[in-house]
């Protein structure tokens, strides 16, 4: 192989993955066997084997047990929304940054006092260790998974006060901006950074998806006077979503 050339594999599953988003091969259509891309492609076995991986790896393809690799749906991206904004209202921030797309979300959600990994305690300025309220949080549209979450709260901010569960009592479920301001602090700022990876076997059994599959993640931390006091980590199937932002101008 001559420098620059790609690996045999590679042309292979590039082939077939032209194939699949031009309709050659359409949505639920078998691929072709081992033995058929080894005798189409003059290569080996191997190189088969390899390239099949790459296009389930890319979520092109699916195995079914005893039946094959098949060409998977490719959904259109629906869209997320996500803004700085928020109304007097009251409305919860799932419910305000659906409301662009006309949908009507649910979630569901568990808290439970933890502590603190070394990660999270970074992101917090606390210390590995120290106690946190950990919320997971599954969100649907029309009964679909299409997001999770799991925020983590210092329990030195919130514990022994009203807001200590973010979904229950008084103020459940409001929001981290009006739940601190229910307790005096006052959230001035947010960050959030996104990036992607695969995502891991747990989320994908969640959120619908098959081993290999690239997830987005949101990560996003709330501030009062620079102290942090809520910091999450927000993941969303990237097949299947957009991230849009909505910032205002000043």
């Amino acid at each position: 192989m001559t420098f620059g050339e790609q690996p045999a594999y590679l042309r292979v599953a590039g082939d077939l993955r032209k194939k699949i988003v031009n309709g050659s091969l359409p949505p639920h259509t078998r691929l072709p066997s081992q033995a058929r891309i080894r005798e189409e492609y003059g290569v080996s076995d191997t190189v088969a084997l390899e390239a099949r991986k790459v296009l389930m790896a890319e979520g092109l393809v699916e195995g079914r047990s005893g039946s094959g690799t098949y060409v998977r749906e490719r959904p259109v991206p629906r869209r997320i929304a996500r803004s700085g904004y928020r109304p007097e209202s009251g409305a919860t921030p799932f419910r305000q940054e659906q409301a662009d797309v006309q949908t009507r979300g649910t979630w569901e959600s568990g808290s439970e006092q933890a502590e603190a990994s070394v990660a999270v305690a970074e992101r917090l300025g606390i210390n590995a260790g120290d106690r946190v309220m950990c919320t997971r949080y599954v969100f649907r549209e029309a009964g679909e998974a299409m997001m999770l979450s799991t925020s983590w709260e210092p329990l030195a901010v919130t514990g022994r006060t009203p807001v200590m569960l973010p979904e229950e009592g008084p103020l459940g479920g409001m929001g981290v901006v009006e739940r601190m301001r229910a307790i005096d602090v006052i959230v001035d700022n947010m960050t959030e950074e996104v990036g992607a990876r695969p995502g891991l076997a747990e989320e994908l059994l969640a959120l619908g998806g098959v081993p290999g599959h690239v997830v987005l993640v949101v990560q996003r931390t709330y501030y009062a006077s620079g102290r942090p006091v809520e910091t999450a980590d927000v993941v969303i199937p990237a097949d299947r979503y957009r991230v849009a932002y909505h910032l205002p101008v000043r």
